[in-house]
C-alpha cells in the first residue's frame, strides 16, 4: 500500500518540476547597448550636454512579451554597426564596445575611446567585471562559437584586436593590422566552424577574410568588394551564405545589401539588392531561413529633406541558396539601428535611437506585426543575442 501511495506523490513532484525545466530551456537573453551622448535634432547630430552615463539593458527574449531583467552602466556608442555587442553561446558573458566618448578637453565634442566592457550575465544582478582596451574606436565585436576567442574591429586605426577567453576572463592576444589606418574596420563575424572570420572595412570598401587556427589569427590577404562602405555582416548558422549591408554615400540615394557565397574558395559576392537609405543592421534567423535588415530610410534626416521619412524600415528576406526574396516588411521608430531574433524565429526586437526604445515584432513567415515596445535608458545603438 505504501508503494502505491508513494508513486503518485513522486509523480506529482516530477510534474511540478517540469514548468521550471521548461522555463530554463526557453530563456534567452538579448543585450542592448544604449548611447546617452548622441542625439539627432532635425537631421543634425549633436553631443548631449551633461549627458547621463551610457547603459546596457538585458532583456529576456524567451518570454512573451519580452521583458527587461536588468540595466547597468557601461560605455556604448552609436558610432559603428549595431553589432557593438557580443554574447557568448552559454550566455555567461557579454562584451560591449564604446567607440566614442565625450572629449575631456571640450564637452561639446566627442573623441575616440578604446574601452570594451566585460559583463557577467550570470551575476545577480549582472555586472561589469572588467574593462579591457581595444584599438582606437572599437566597434563591431564577435565571440567565436566555442567561446574561447573574441575579435574586435577598431575603426580608427585599421586593426582587429584579438582576445582569448577563459571562463569569464578576457585577455588581449594581439592584433591584425591591415596596413591602412584609414581602412575603417567596422565589424568582424566568425563562420560557424570558427575557422574563418569576415571583416567589413568601410574606409576602403573591402571585406577581408581572416584564417583562424586555435588561438592563431591571420589575414589571408584575400578580400571582396561589394558596395560603398560595407558595414554590418550576418553569417548564416549553416555556414553557406552571408549578408552584408553597405552604408552608401549618405546623399539620400537608395543603397544595397550584398550576398556572399561562403561555399566558394575564397568567398565571393554573388548578388546585390537595392534597398532604402542606409541599411544599418543585418541578422540571420536561428535556422538560417531568413535574414532581417534594418534601414534608416531617411528617418535621421531633416524633415525638409526630400528623402526624409518618419520611420525606419525592417525587412525580412527568405533565403534560398544565395537568393534573397522579400517576405515581409514594416516601419518602426526613427534612426533605426540593430535587430535580433528569438530562438523560435517568431519574435524580433528592432532598435530606434529617436524613440529610445525597441519595437517588438511578431513574424509568422508572411507578415510582421508590432506587438509592443520596450523603453530603455538611452538611445539603443547595438544589440545581440547568443545566437547572432
Amino acid at each position: 500500500m505504501k508503494r502505491h501511495l508513494c508513486w503518485p506523490a513522486k509523480l506529482a513532484c516530477a510534474l511540478l518540476a517540469l514548468p521550471l525545466i521548461s522555463a530554463a530551456v526557453s530563456a534567452q537573453l538579448a543585450v542592448s547597448a544604449n548611447d546617452n551622448k548622441a542625439a539627432n535634432v532635425d537631421g543634425k547630430g549633436i553631443v548631449v550636454q551633461d549627458a547621463p552615463a551610457d547603459t546596457v539593458t538585458i532583456i529576456d527574449l524567451g518570454v512573451s512579451p519580452p521583458k527587461v531583467i536588468a540595466e547597468l552602466k557601461a560605455p556604448a556608442s552609436v558610432v559603428g554597426p549595431p553589432q557593438s555587442v557580443a554574447v557568448s553561446r552559454d550566455e555567461s558573458i557579454a562584451l560591449v564596445t564604446g567607440a566614442i566618448k565625450i572629449d575631456p578637453a571640450d564637452p561639446k565634442k566627442t573623441t575616440a575611446n578604446n574601452q570594451i566592457s566585460v559583463i557577467d550575465l550570470k551575476a545577480k544582478p549582472p555586472a561589469v567585471i572588467a574593462t579591457i582596451e581595444g584599438g582606437s574606436a572599437p566597434t563591431g565585436v564577435s565571440i567565436n562559437p566555442a567561446g574561447t576567442m573574441a575579435l574586435v574591429a577598431n575603426r580608427n586605426d585599421g586593426t582587429v584586436s584579438i582576445f582569448t577567453i577563459t571562463g569569464k576572463t578576457v585577455t588581449p592576444a594581439g592584433k591584425i593590422d591591415f596596413g591602412n589606418p584609414k581602412s575603417g574596420p567596422s565589424h568582424v563575424a566568425f563562420t560557424p566552424d570558427g575557422k574563418h572570420a569576415l571583416v567589413s572595412r568601410d574606409g576602403d570598401h573591402r571585406i577581408s577574410l581572416l584564417a583562424i587556427d586555435g588561438s592563431k589569427v591571420e589575414d589571408t590577404k584575400q578580400f571582396m568588394v561589394a558596395g560603398f562602405r560595407p558595414y554590418s555582416i550576418a553569417i548564416s548558422p549553416k555556414g553557406d551564405v552571408a549578408v552584408l549591408t553597405n552604408q552608401g554615400g549618405g546623399q539620400g540615394d537608395n543603397d544595397i545589401i550584398s550576398v556572399i557565397d561562403l561555399k566558394q574558395d575564397p568567398p565571393r559576392i554573388v548578388d546585390t539588392i537595392s534597398v532604402e537609405q542606409i541599411p544599418e543592421g543585418a541578422t540571420m534567423s536561428p535556422d538560417g531561413a531568413y535574414v532581417a535588415v534594418t534601414m534608416q530610410n531617411g528617418s535621421a534626416r531633416a524633415k525638409n529633406h526630400p528623402n526624409y521619412h518618419a520611420e525606419s524600415l525592417l525587412k525580412i528576406y527568405s533565403i534560398a541558396g544565395t537568393k534573397l526574396t522579400l517576405a515581409a516588411q514594416s516601419g518602426f521608430g526613427g534612426w533605426g539601428q540593430g535587430v535580433v531574433w528569438s530562438k523560435d524565429g517568431k519574435t524580433l526586437l528592432a532598435q530606434s535611437m529617436h524613440e529610445k526604445a525597441l519595437t517588438v515584432f511578431a513574424f509568422d513567415g508572411k507578415s510582421l506585426n508590432k506587438t509592443g515596445t520596450i523603453k530603455v535608458d538611452g538611445g539603443p545603438a547595438g544589440i545581440r543575442t547568443a545566437l547572432d
